[in-house]
């Protein structure tokens, strides 16, 4: 009981803390860091644990599938060179900088074990860096690169992750033993994760009850992962395959009235996956300070710095790096996007190469390392969970708290081109749903005439202007909204809107409908 009432508390002191966030415009992670800080030092806090095995799948299935869900295809593949390089550069760079730090600064230190570290923390959580950048409309290409970016280097490092732990605990790592392993669990993903998606959505469809079909969605997230990981796949790709693929054809198949309180129980979920994250690693830092002699303690906080300094400056110096090589690029061959698009810019290369903030990947990587092995206890494991939970810590604090005002400082704009996709195909879908009333003079389609009219121009309708039957009004309703959502599905396939607007104009036409049930 004492357990749960600590976890309680836990949880409303979560609540404020993003609530202070939100207030100060800053990421509420960076608050949860600051919370976790405090719980290490906290004396008589209770010892709440999670099984190794448990916290990838626990905590980073359901916060990847939320993430990739959004994502959208079209813009990462406008801009895939450079995701690509942050997503494999970047974090083979990162990993092997952290290593060589570590291994310097203890040399006892078995390389399988520097390499796991450096995994670690080489992934950044795009969602720390997006809640503050979404409040102050930034580039859409920045958006699109660091999104894509937070999803597809988990799967980077957590298979390099995966390979070095394994290596550590057999004592031994052979390249040409892994290398097909590799290949295959990469491709296996791949393959695996659209049919898993077609067969999930079959079941999924004919689920009409609510609660039902959301615990079903958590089910199933759960069980890709657990399958992914059970059949040698990579459980990231396979996930975030698995959303990407989903999301193509949900939106068509599933109704207003379960969506809705889906994505709000989606974000809750996500909210309370971050704070238990941020608990959890707290409460296991905290018997590891007070178990380390003072020299070993001194140690081990050097090397925490030393790593929380060598991610920041490796990722400036490679984005950086990355970003002068594709403007001398444009300047020789010209700039000649698919579809409009900010260049790259110095100023944006600054603002990529500082929102690389750490975050519940790297808390739960360092969670879901084994206690033993066959050869005993994990080489250096309080050594690494300290020095992740510091670098999560140091990112979040330093570059999170910094980046509203770094970025106001460049005032960075584009021309908004999500927000041009949204007003065109608005226009077009409720145009094209309105034409289906065209001869019906009936009170009810004259109703919903006026209804959609003003929502054309994002006015609003009082209800009680409605006439006639609510039994004919809402079927007039219901078959236009299902005309607007035809159109904006049509427009998304063929690539003429991005995901960031159909995503948008989903809510809207999902509000609409909401109202008129």
């Amino acid at each position: 009981m004492a357990d749960f009432e600590a976890v309680l508390g836990l949880l409303l002191v979560a609540v404020v803390l993003a609530a202070v966030a939100r207030r100060l415009g800053a990421p509420y992670p960076a608050f949860l860091a600051l919370g976790g800080a405090v719980l290490a030092f906290v004396p008589g806090t209770p010892a709440l644990s999670v099984p190794p095995d448990l916290a990838l799948a626990l905590f980073v299935a359901p916060v990847l599938l939320d993430a990739a869900y959004d994502t959208s295809p079209r813009d990462l593949k406008d801009q895939w060179v450079p995701v690509a390089s942050l997503v494999v550069v970047s974090v083979a760079l990162t990993t092997v900088a952290v290593a060589a730090v570590a291994r310097a600064l203890v040399p006892a230190m078995p390389w399988a074990a520097a390499i796991a570290l450096g995994a670690i923390v080489s992934p950044p959580d795009a969602a720390a860096a997006t809640a503050v950048l979404r409040q102050l409309r930034p580039p859409h290409r920045i958006l699109t690169i660091l999104e894509g970016e937070s999803l597809l280097n988990d799967a980077s490092a957590l298979l390099i992750y995966r390979l070095a732990v394994g290596a550590a605990a057999a004592n031994a790592f052979s390249l040409r033993a892994v290398a097909p392993t590799f290949l295959l669990a990469v491709v296996g993903s791949v393959v695996a994760a659209p049919a898993l998606a077609w067969l999930v959505l079959r079941v999924l469809r004919k689920v009409q009850d609510v609660p039902t079909a959301i615990i079903l969605q958590f089910i199933t997230t759960f069980t890709v992962w657990i399958l992914a990981d059970r059949l040698g796949l990579s459980a990231v790709l396979t996930t975030v395959c698995f959303a990407v693929a989903t999301a193509r054809r949900a939106p068509e198949w599933t109704p207003a009235r379960i969506r809705v309180p889906s994505y709000a129980v989606w974000d809750t979920a996500v909210f309370v996956l971050n704070v238990l994250a941020f608990v959890f690693i707290g409460l296991q830092v905290r018997p590891i300070l007070s178990g380390l002699e003072p020299a070993t303690r001194a140690l081990y906080l050097q090397v925490a710095g030393a790593v929380v300094l060598t991610v920041i400056v490796v990722r400036i110096a490679w984005v950086m790096t990355h970003n002068a090589l594709a403007r001398w690029r444009i300047h020789r061959v010209g700039f000649h996007p698919p579809r409009p698009t900010q260049r790259p810019t110095v100023r944006g290369g600054l603002v990529i190469s500082w929102a690389g903030m750490r975050g519940i990947v790297t808390l739960a990587a360092a969670l879901a390392l084994p206690t033993y092995t066959t050869g005993g206890p994990f080489p250096f494991r309080d050594l690494i969970v300290l020095t992740a939970f510091s670098v999560v810590l140091g990112t979040l604090v330093i570059q999170g708290l910094t980046l509203r005002p770094l970025l106001l400082a460049l005032d960075l704009h584009d021309d908004d081109p999500v927000g041009q996709e949204v007003e065109a195909a608005r226009e077009r879908a409720l145009s094209a749903a309105l034409a289906i009333l065209d001869g019906d003079t009936s009170p009810h389609a004259e109703t919903v005439r006026r209804e959609f009219a003003a929502h054309l121009r994002r006015a609003t309708v009082d209800p009680r202007q409605r006439e006639g039957g609510d039994a004919g009004h809402e079927e007039t309703h219901r078959r236009v909204i299902a005309a607007a959502r035809q159109v904006i599905l049509a427009l998304r396939a063929s690539d003429e809107i991005g995901d960031a607007a159909f995503h948008q104009l989903e809510e809207e036409f999902d509000r609409i409908e909401m109202a008129n049930v």
